[in-house]
């Protein structure tokens, strides 16, 4: 690997970053909110079954939360733990990376409207399937296992409150803080590995690569719909090896579309923002491996599906979609609207931390129950990401990089 090459991954993996940073900040507020200030029994009420009111709360609940993949399981982590069915959780998951604004905006910008389209009718396909699969195969056992797991995970506050009291309090936002900053000690190595990953993939993997992957060579030997079939199969593990979520997903999308990968590939490749390696190992912190894999499976079906319907829906209405936008429009630095909501919400995290030190002074002497880390070999790993992209940055600095 040359210098340019390493710099110009690194500052890929840095844009990568900057364009999802607000968003990140964002879900993860959101997610210590429903923590600190929703009462399980209130939310049992809404949440807790496997019925259509259920799954369609969760929808819209997660459409007014978070962009971010890693902050959308912290959420539906909050929400299993207040009571809600695995059901709902699974379709705020889904609703949450594929149903809200901000990632429609980068949708629009980087891929175009139809895309757009295909994203939000595939999102509530996805969670209609999803739910489906799930009341046909739910292991009972298994998820209430898992429920008990995360009840042991917890911090053990009293349950039992006043939401508007809280709300009120300042020892309720304190709570929030601390929250916050619990929330990124448990994923910060996963997001840290996954955007440095997800850089180097995007500048040092030839167009070669993606056209073997996805039979391009061979579209006018096979038949259409079996080239359809396999890259709605195989774009969630192309997916897996980018090690990036929701955001960093669509910049990557626009790589495969632009080497002539169908269309049901590159859905297909956004729809899998969940299953990424770091989301898999954080929801087996959460729920163990076997639930973790469980809703993999889960999701991998349903995905395939999904990409292959909207693949002969739109194609059926003559509005299959194509773009010719790259990479580097969406890892470029600007003083434009990321640069503002960067700046905003990193005022908000500030605040965060501030709020957490208070709560942890306010609690001094009490026992911590924050979650752990991913253990040493997981932050060896993350910490030489950290060190590669700093060497990546000033190799791109002595190279005249962008």
């Amino acid at each position: 690997m040359t210098w340019t090459a390493l710099g110009d991954a690194a500052t890929t993996a840095l844009g990568f970053f900057w364009k999802a940073g607000w968003a990140f900040i964002m879900g993860y507020a959101i997610s210590a909110m429903i923590q600190a200030f929703v009462p399980k029994g209130r939310l049992s009420r809404t949440l807790g079954r496997a019925d259509a009111r259920s799954v369609s709360l969760a929808t819209l609940f997660g459409a007014a939360s978070s962009s971010c993949s890693f902050a959308a399981l912290a959420a539906a982590r909050a929400l299993v733990v207040k009571g809600a069915h695995f059901v709902a959780a699974v379709a705020f998951m889904f609703a949450s990376t594929n149903l809200v604004i901000e990632l429609g905006i980068l949708i629009v910008l980087f891929l175009g409207w139809p895309f757009l389209a295909a994203e939000l009718a595939g999102g509530l396909v996805l969670i209609v399937i999803s739910t489906l699969l799930i009341r046909l195969t739910y292991p009972a056992a298994w998820l209430e296992a898992a429920r008990q797991r995360l009840a042991a995970q917890g911090d053990h506050e009293a349950d039992d409150f006043d939401w508007r009291e809280r709300l009120r309090s300042r020892e309720g936002w304190q709570l929030v803080g601390h929250r916050f900053v619990a929330d990124w000690q448990m994923v910060w190595e996963e997001i840290l590995i996954g955007f440095t990953v997800a850089g180097f993939v995007a500048v040092l993997v030839p167009a070669s690569v993606w056209q073997a992957i996805f039979l391009m060579g061979s579209a006018e030997q096979l038949p259409g719909w079996l080239v359809a079939l396999e890259n709605a199969m195989v774009a969630p593990f192309v997916a897996a090896l980018t090690f990036i979520g929701s955001m960093g997903n669509i910049p990557l999308a626009t790589v495969l579309n632009a080497n002539g990968v169908l269309f049901a590939g590159i859905m297909g490749f956004i729809y899998s923002d969940l299953m990424v390696p770091p989301l898999v190992m954080i929801n087996a912190k959460y729920y163990g491996w076997r639930v973790a894999l469980y809703i993999a499976g889960i999701m991998y079906v349903s995905i395939v599906a999904t990409a292959l319907l909207m693949h002969v829906g739109f194609d059926a209405l003559g509005i299959t979609p194509e773009s010719s936008r790259q990479v580097g429009e969406v890892t470029r630095f600007a003083i434009d609207y990321t640069f503002w909501l960067n700046l905003a919400f990193v005022g908000l995290a500030g605040a965060m931390v501030w709020l957490h030190r208070r709560h942890r002074q306010s609690h001094r002497g009490g026992m911590s129950h924050d979650m752990p880390g991913g253990g040493p070999v997981k932050r060896a790993v993350a910490l030489a990401c950290a060190a590669i992209l700093v060497v990546g940055m000033v190799a791109s600095a002595l190279t005249g990089g962008a």
